[in-house]
């Protein structure tokens, strides 16, 4: 419990390429802007909409950057979200392959609830999920459409019934 005796919320574990950054679609999707961050790299797209529906998120989790871009994703990419700072999870040097994500997340969730989305979740991530003793939901999204407002309802939804049903088990 935290000093102010609400309990602590789950967790919302947020990848950037392929979730936010739908770096798989031909073209910029609409409603999504690109940005130059890297010089000679691949443009960055981003949807101003999904700065509202974070912040939508944050009222019932705690956001957590789970992203190769680690602490560039607060530098560059939360003020442009309207969001702040987040607590970034550490991982290998970039690049590295799809089940090296998953010892940092399970080392930085510990047995708090979370919702984990990706574009590139493991098949050793969905058997973690389902074995651990704390709630856990995931949520794959597609590279080429990014996040969707349905991911963002389901991932709210399930909040809600950590709510009403209590915060352990499956």
């Amino acid at each position: 419990m935290r000093a102010d005796n609400q309990a602590v919320p789950p967790l919302f574990l947020l990848d950037v390429d392929g979730v936010l950054n739908p770096f798989a679609a031909p073209d910029a999707p609409p409603g999504y802007q690109e940005h130059e961050f890297f010089a000679g790299e691949e443009p960055v797209r981003l949807c101003p909409a999904h700065g509202p529906w974070l912040r939508e998120l944050a009222a019932r989790f705690e956001l957590v950057w789970a992203t190769a871009w680690e602490d560039e994703a607060n530098r560059l990419l939360a003020p442009l979200l309207q969001l702040p700072d987040l607590p970034v999870i550490a991982f290998p040097p970039a690049p590295f392959g799809d089940l090296d994500k998953l010892p940092a997340v399970a080392a930085f969730a510990g047995q708090r609830p979370l919702a984990w989305i990706d574009d590139a979740l493991s098949p050793e991530a969905y058997e973690w999920a389902a074995n651990r003793p704390a709630r856990t939901l995931l949520l794959s999204a597609n590279p080429a459409e990014g996040l969707t407002r349905r991911l963002i309802d389901r991932s709210l939804r399930w909040a809600e019934g950590l709510s009403a049903h209590g915060k352990l088990g499956h």
